[in-house]
């Protein structure tokens, strides 16, 4: 069953509404109750938010393909997962959705509603990290999609969840998340200036994996697990679950 598009980016607004929630009030609620303790406030913005990815790809899934994610909606599309004219609406309401999460965030937290982050993030170490985090996120929904589908919201959980340890920038691998995030002065925030060079980093790491996978696995083995009844996350039109007549 394909849904019809306004409920489809009114699913990706959705997610990445609380998916935002869940970052940054992880982030507040980890800072406040770690007693200046910064590993153990990093460590519950990790678990929160890896948590919280595997049940909102879980829960939307299977209505939008659960991307919640720019990046990912550009590369699912440049392998026709979705036709070029939806792009717009998801990126719009992935973007909107994430400022409405963190918004949410901080009226949970008697905070204002928005407020430009200080926290410098810049430097070339913290760009190539996201660069990293971003190839490596787009890898894992690659494999996993064309070969596991059935996985991919246990692996994209679980990779961010790491990810949050192994990366310098602590993975933000989304550009609705890190526009969103400077808009947070609180612990998951990220300086606005900061912003463009991690974008530009997300983009190129999401293309480099996409182009490397597209090498890799190009297409769908004739049987392999499927993660719904519809597109998986990030699943182009050459690797989708296929019915026995179409091949």
């Amino acid at each position: 069953m394909r849904f019809s598009l306004h409920v489809r980016i009114t699913a990706e607004f959705v997610g990445t509404a609380f998916l935002l929630m869940a970052v940054v009030g992880s982030g507040i609620m980890g800072e406040r109750l770690s007693g200046g303790n910064v590993a153990i406030a990093l460590l519950a913005n990790t678990i929160a938010t890896g948590a919280a990815l595997v049940a909102l790809i879980l829960t939307f899934g299977s209505i939008s393909g659960a991307h919640f994610n720019p990046v990912v909606t550009l590369a699912d599309a440049s392998q026709r997962g979705i036709p070029w004219h939806e792009v717009p609406g998801y990126i719009i309401s992935q973007i909107l959705g994430a400022y409405v999460g963190v918004i949410c965030a901080h009226l949970m937290f008697a905070l204002p509603l928005l407020s430009p982050s200080r926290h410098a993030r810049g430097g070339i170490s913290q760009v190539f990290s996201e660069f990293i985090a971003t190839f490596g996120l787009l890898s894992v929904i690659w494999g996993c999609s064309r070969l596991r589908s059935s996985a991919v919201p246990f692996a994209v959980g679980t990779y961010i969840t790491a990810a949050y340890w192994f990366t310098a920038s602590t993975s933000f691998a989304n550009p609705a998340v890190t526009l969103a995030r400077a808009a947070t002065a609180t612990f998951s925030g990220i300086r606005p200036a900061d912003v463009p060079s991690f974008i530009a980093a997300q983009l190129f790491g999401a293309a480099g994996a996409t182009a490397l996978f597209r090498w890799l696995v190009p297409a769908l083995p004739v049987i392999a697990p499927t993660f719904s009844s519809r597109t998986p996350p990030t699943v182009g039109k050459d690797c989708r679950p296929r019915s026995k007549q179409e091949y």
